[in-house]
């Protein structure tokens, strides 16, 4: 008979415990194994149970869910999946919570006379068989410290190497476990970075006006969340506004952005796909595709759309995702022109960007 997996659920909501808990046991092959209160009480589930996964409010008494996620990660490294209230103040805690080691989190985005909650349901058995499914590498990168700033960060890469510029946009798509890596990229890029860089992260609206502050008060780039109509500039990141899609639009002169919910089909807004093949059909052999941790395979078709306009992709590798979803689907089509651990990854991008000469 096939394990299955074992879920403590925290939160000071009972209407919240008793739903997320329904949510999971729907599914066969998940376990609700005890709820919890509050962090403390969390805590001592955790010790009890040692269960695969811990679902974790942020907001609560006694012990609040940052402390209880510090607590987990320091003495018993596990997948943590936060649910977060989806607020700019929701948002910010969420990003910390992802430093502090949460590989994800769900949006809390129910009351008692809410019907939201099957929207995720199948999201929330999702993440936690695919987080499970990854669990030997999370509990390493748990014990890691959080993200360092760019002033902290030994290995700033000289963005100088002999020859000229040839690709000055960078794309990235990235989901699940990407806020850690898309800031470790970041910040060991030099202020005289050559090139734009366009950030397609699966995150709610409120989420990704926090996350581009946070990137920019870490690296030395200059970073905003994307609007309609902003101009490229080298050395600036436009992070995607979460719920809608950004791609570019080349001028004579100029490259403006364009931030819209079409195509409104997508599954992921901002999808990858929207960002990657639009600068393909623009700028094509001047952009390098950068596939991140993630769940799923958006970024897959944008970069087929890139490889037949003579772009390059990059993917990060196996052992550095936290969920190695959106990386594969590029690599086992053959569409990835290196696959870079994440520590090396602003190096490879950085070496790219150039014509060596000879």
């Amino acid at each position: 008979m096939k394990k299955l997996i074992k879920v403590v659920v925290v939160d000071d909501s009972a209407f919240m415990r008793k739903a997320i808990s329904t949510m999971l046991q729907k599914d066969p092959e998940i376990e609700v194994a005890a709820v919890a209160r509050n962090g403390m009480e969390g805590l001592d589930m955790v010790r009890k149970h040692d269960p695969d996964v811990v679902t974790l409010d942020i907001e609560m008494p006694v012990m609040d869910g940052l402390t209880a996620l510090k607590h987990i990660m320091m003495e018993m490294p596990r997948p943590v999946i936060m649910v977060s209230s989806l607020t700019t103040e929701g948002g910010e805690a969420t990003l910390k919570a992802m430093e502090y080691g949460a590989v994800d989190f769900i949006p809390k985005q129910l009351s008692k006379v809410s019907l939201d909650i099957v929207k995720i349901e199948q999201e929330l058995q999702s993440k936690v068989k695919t987080v499970v499914r990854n669990k030997g590498r999370l509990a390493g990168k748990a014990r890691k410290s959080k993200p360092r700033v760019a002033r902290e960060v030994s290995r700033i890469i000289q963005a100088k190497p002999k020859g000229k510029v040839i690709r000055d946009i960078v794309a990235v798509g990235v989901s699940t476990g990407g806020p850690p890596a898309v800031q470790k990229v970041l910040c060991e890029l030099p202020r005289d970075f050559p090139a734009s860089i366009l950030i397609a992260q699966h995150m709610p609206g409120a989420f990704t006006g926090p996350f581009a502050k946070r990137l920019n008060e870490a690296s030395f780039l200059s970073v905003k969340e994307a609007e309609d109509h902003d101009q490229l500039k080298p050395g600036w990141v436009y992070v995607a506004p979460g719920g809608k899609h950004l791609s570019l639009n080349p001028g004579t002169s100029r490259i403006e952005l364009t931030v819209s919910t079409k195509p409104e089909e997508a599954i992921y807004k901002p999808s990858a796909n929207v960002l990657l093949s639009s600068a393909a059909n623009g700028l094509g052999h001047r952009t390098i595709g950068v596939i991140l941790t993630g769940m799923g395979s958006d970024g897959l078709l944008g970069a087929k759309d890139l490889k037949a306009k003579r772009g390059l992709v990059l993917a990060q590798s196996e052992e550095t995702c936290v969920v190695y979803g959106m990386p594969r689907a590029v690599i086992e089509e053959g569409l990835a022109d290196q696959v870079v651990n994440i520590d090396d990854m602003a190096q490879a991008i950085t070496n790219l960007l150039y014509q060596v000469s000879v």
